[in-house]
C-alpha cells in the first residue's frame, strides 16, 4: 500500500497543501515549527482515527477555522482509492471514500499506516491507557469488526458505570440491583471477546518485537510482552497497592468461555467494592501490558536510550505484523523525527530495517541526520508551504 498524493486544506498550519508521494522512502525536511510533523499526523489520523500528538482532533483545524480536510489517494493490488475525512469543530466528524459518505470507523479498511513518534516514549514510561490504545488500534487495522466490538464494550461500560454511580447516590445494596446484571451479560460478552483478541495479538507480537530489537541495537535484552489482566486482581490503581512488576499473566486461550467465566467471577467478587466507588473496577479498561527488558519491567528500569529502543522496535513488530497478513500490502510506515535521536550506528541499521517496506515517510528538522540512502526523494517544508526538491545530500 502507499499514498500516491496527500492534500490538505485549514489542517494545522496549512491553508492548503498538496505533497506528491513516491514508493519507498520519502523524506520531509524543515526546521522545528514548520509543519512536516502535521503532515504525517494527517496521514495517521486517517488509517487510526487519532492524532500521535493530541488526544482532542479538533486541535488539528486550522485556526479560525470551522473545519479541516485531509484527502489522500491511495494504491494498492492496482486499485486507487481517495480517503478523506472532515474534521468539524462542531458537530460529528465525516469520511468519505471515492466521494462516497461511509462511517467514519470505517476509514481504517482502506488505509494502513504505523507511526513512531517521539511521543511514542509515553508507551514504556506513561500509564496504561497508552498501551491500551496501541493495541486497540492495532487490532483494528488487523481485523476492522473489531472497531465496533470496542464501541460497543465502552457504550455499556459507560452505562453501568452511571448506574453504579447511581446506585451509591441512592444507597442501593448490590442485592437490590437487579438491572446490573443485564449490563454485567453485556460487558462480559464484549470485553471476553477484547480481552481474547489483545492475547493473541500480544502473543503475535513477540517475535517481531525480539527480531526488531535485535536488529536495530545488535543486542538480545530480551525484549517481552506481558498481559496485566484486572480481572484476575491486576488493578492499575495506585491506592490499592498493585505492584505491576509482579502482575499475573494469564494465558487466555480461544475458548470464549473460559475468559467468561473468570469475568463473571471478577464482577461478582468486586461487586461491593463497585458499589463503594461508583465504578467498573474489572475488564479490558483497567487492563496493562508490561513491557520486559532483561527479565526486568522496562518501566523504571530501562535506560532512555532502551526505552527509545523498544517502543521503536515494537512499533517496527507492527508493522511486521500488519504486512504478515495484510491482502492490501505493506503498512505505510511514518518515522516522525527519529533519527535525531539515534547514534550513526543505529541510524544504520535503522535504515537497514525498514529498507523493504513499499513506503515510509520520514520528517527530519536536519537533513545530515538521515541516512545517505533514504534522502533520494526530499521534501522541503517551510512555514506552511510546501516545496518539493530532491535532495543534495552529501
Amino acid at each position: 500500500m502507499r499514498v500516491t498524493h496527500l492534500s490538505l486544506t485549514d489542517f494545522r498550519n496549512y491553508a492548503t497543501a498538496e505533497v506528491g508521494l513516491v514508493p519507498g522512502p520519502n523524506l520531509i525536511v524543515g526546521r522545528n515549527g514548520q509543519g512536516k510533523t502535521n503532515l504525517v499526523e494527517a496521514l495517521g489520523f486517517l488509517s487510526t482515527l487519532s492524532s500521535h500528538r493530541v488526544s482532542n482532533d479538533k486541535a488539528m483545524i486550522r485556526a479560525g477555522r470551522d473545519a479541516g480536510i485531509i484527502r489522500a489517494r491511495l494504491e494498492y493490488n492496482g486499485r486507487d482509492i481517495l480517503a478523506e475525512v472532515q474534521l468539524n469543530r462542531t458537530g460529528q466528524n465525516r469520511a468519505q471514500v471515492n466521494r462516497s459518505v461511509i462511517k467514519i470507523r470505517d476509514l481504517p479498511r482502506y488505509f494502513s499506516s504505523v507511526v513512531f513518534a517521539p511521543e511514542d516514549l509515553a508507551l514504556v514510561r506513561g500509564d496504561p491507557s497508552g498501551r491500551r490504545k496501541f493495541l486497540d488500534q492495532l487490532l483494528v487495522l488487523r481485523n476492522p469488526r473489531l472497531a465496533a466490538v470496542l464501541s460497543d464494550y465502552d457504550r455499556v461500560l459507560k452505562q453501568r458505570n452511571t448506574l453504579l454511580k447511581s446506585a451509591r447516590s441512592s444507597g442501593v445494596r448490590g442485592n437490590q440491583l437487579s438491572t446490573l446484571d443485564i449490563w454485567d451479560d453485556r460487558l462480559v460478552e464484549f470485553g471476553s471477546e477484547i480481552i481474547d483478541e489483545r492475547a493473541k495479538l500480544v502473543q503475535q507480537l513477540g517475535e517481531p518485537l525480539r527480531a526488531a530489537y535485535r536488529a536495530v541495537v545488535n543486542e538480545d535484552h530480551g525484549p517481552a510482552l506481558v498481559a496485566s489482566l484486572s480481572i484476575l486482581g491486576a488493578d492499575e490503581d495506585a491506592d490499592l497497592g498493585m505492584d505491576k512488576s509482579s502482575a499475573s499473566s494469564v494465558n487466555v486461550g480461544p475458548v470464549e468461555s473460559t475468559t467468561n467465566e473468570i469475568f463473571r467471577i471478577a464482577l461478582a467478587g468486586l461487586r461491593k467494592r463497585e458499589l463503594e466507588r461508583g465504578i467498573t473496577l474489572a475488564g479490558p479498561h483497567r487492563d496493562d501490558l508490561v513491557f520486559m527488558l532483561n527479565s526486568l519491567p522496562a518501566k523504571g528500569y530501562a535506560s532512555h536510550g532502551e526505552s527509545w529502543s523498544f517502543a521503536l522496535s515494537l512499533k517496527l513488530a507492527s508493522a511486521a505484523l500488519l504486512r504478515q497478513d495484510s491482502a492490501s500490502g505493506d503498512p505505510v510506515l511514518i518515522l516522525d523525527d527519529v533519527f535525531a535521536e539515534l547514534d550513526l550506528d543505529r541510524r544504520a541499521r535503522l535504515a537497514a530495517a525498514i529498507g523493504s517496506f513499499e513506503q515510509v515517510l520520514i520528517t527530519a528538522a536536519v537533513l545530515e541526520d538521515v541516512p545517505k540512502a533514504l534522502v533520494a526523494n526530499t521534501i522541503h517544508i517551510h512555514a506552511g508551504q510546501v516545496q518539493s526538491g530532491t535532495a543534495n545530500h552529501g
